[in-house]
């Protein structure tokens, strides 16, 4: 099975103008009257926004000379990298119908699924000392402690053993990925996360992460397609509280470490604390899951009764930069009016939210009223680019 997994290091109020992206810095973060209080956590919540928002805390309060483990899970959710685009990886219908969240992380790297079948681990250490092959092998020893034969590619994925995928010539044999990483380093700190397939909806990950733009172009990084599985394939006795005691024994081999995990729960002590508060409310907020994206193309034709039109779309930071329609006719007064009408409904669109323009924004208030426009050649286009914008 071939899905989007590997993480790839890289990078308004008013919709009249397109938003800035956010930059946060130690000046500008929350406080916080809670302090890292043991060098292991393992949350029971599965809460992505508490779990991810518990991460940056984490990385940003724990003393940045000394490691640090985190281990979670999450409810059923895509996560997309810092710099990627939702529209290009995140199959946003079906999200939709299965009621499933997208969330933009605050590392770089693509896009995965996370569910209660997958475990993620954090491993956060010194910069001077940032090792991604060391942190990966902390990984790859509390698998084969379980009996699973792990190892670490060269581009630090985890993977196990080989298989024949029907799809190719039937002597080709290809790593199984069962979890990807990615990286974030800031000033003295850094951190190497992933997610470990354990026993996750392949199927649902799938769904979930199939995207079909080919005419879609991104400035932002795009994931890489990689054959994945879960761990009960190597070892059906894996579970993920074996994978969490194991990866806690690893962790404690290499840094010398002996401190007891500290267990959160999502409780008041930390959802009321501002830093907590903040950070949850900002990943599902529209500046930070939309207003972050980079700037893209996006290429679009469609055939009507009345000839053929060809629509680009242009979108930064969530905001639409222009949109142009044209009509592939024959120069007739009729198809000049027509293109007219295509002209105007471009215009109408500059500076609104790529995906959440409504009716009401773009037809004049006379023709929303009276439906006209929805009959005519422009409210065809409209519609067309409206579903296309929401997919």
């Amino acid at each position: 099975m071939f899905v989007s997994f590997r993480h790839v290091a890289s990078v308004l109020g008013a919709c009249s103008k397109p938003s800035t992206a956010l930059v946060r810095t130690f000046a500008s973060l929350p406080s916080t009257s809670l302090r890292p209080q043991s060098a292991i956590y393992v949350s029971t919540s599965t809460n992505p926004y508490f779990n991810l928002t518990l991460e940056d805390w984490l990385f940003r309060q724990y003393p940045a000379h000394a490691p640090l483990l985190l281990l979670y899970r999450d409810s059923p959710c895509v996560v997309i990298g810092r710099n990627q685009n939702p529209w290009k990886e995140v199959n946003l219908r079906v999200a939709r119908e299965r009621n499933v969240p997208w969330i933009r992380r605050r590392s770089g790297g693509g896009t995965v699924f996370h569910d209660l079948g997958n475990t993620n681990y954090s491993i956060h250490v010194p910069r001077t000392s940032f090792d991604r092959a060391k942190t990966a092998n902390i990984v790859v020893r509390a698998l084969r402690a379980l009996g699973a034969e792990g190892y670490a590619n060269e581009r630090n994925d985890i993977c196990v053993g080989g298989k024949k995928m029907g799809s190719l010539s039937s002597s080709t044999e290809l790593q199984r990925h069962v979890s990807g990483a990615a990286y974030k380093i800031v000033s003295g700190r850094a951190y190497h996360h992933g997610t470990m397939l354990i026993s996750t909806r392949l199927d649902t990950l799938t769904d979930l992460l199939r995207v079909d733009k080919p005419t879609m172009n991104t400035k932002g990084v795009e994931s890489v397609r990689s054959p994945v599985c879960n761990l009960v394939e190597a070892n059906p006795r894996i579970t993920h509280e074996a994978f969490v005691e194991a990866v806690i024994a690893s962790f404690r081999e290499e840094y010398g470490v002996d401190d007891e995990p500290c267990v959160v729960e999502e409780t008041p002590e930390y959802v009321d604390d501002e830093y907590f508060r903040s950070g949850m409310a900002e990943l599902p907020g529209w500046e930070w899951a939309y207003g972050q994206t980079p700037e893209f193309e996006y290429v679009l034709k469609n055939k009507f009764g009345w000839g053929d039109v060809t629509s680009t779309i242009r979108s930064k930071h969530g905001i639409i930069l222009s949109s142009t329609s044209t009509l592939s006719a024959a120069a007739t007064a009729s198809s000049m009016n027509i293109q007219a009408t295509l002209d105007e409904l471009g215009r109408r669109l500059e500076g609104k939210r790529y995906g959440f323009v409504q009716d009401a924004e773009v037809l004049s208030e006379l023709e929303y009223r009276s439906g006209e426009v929805a009959q005519s050649e422009a409210g065809e286009v409209w519609r067309w680019l409206k579903v296309e914008m929401r997919a």
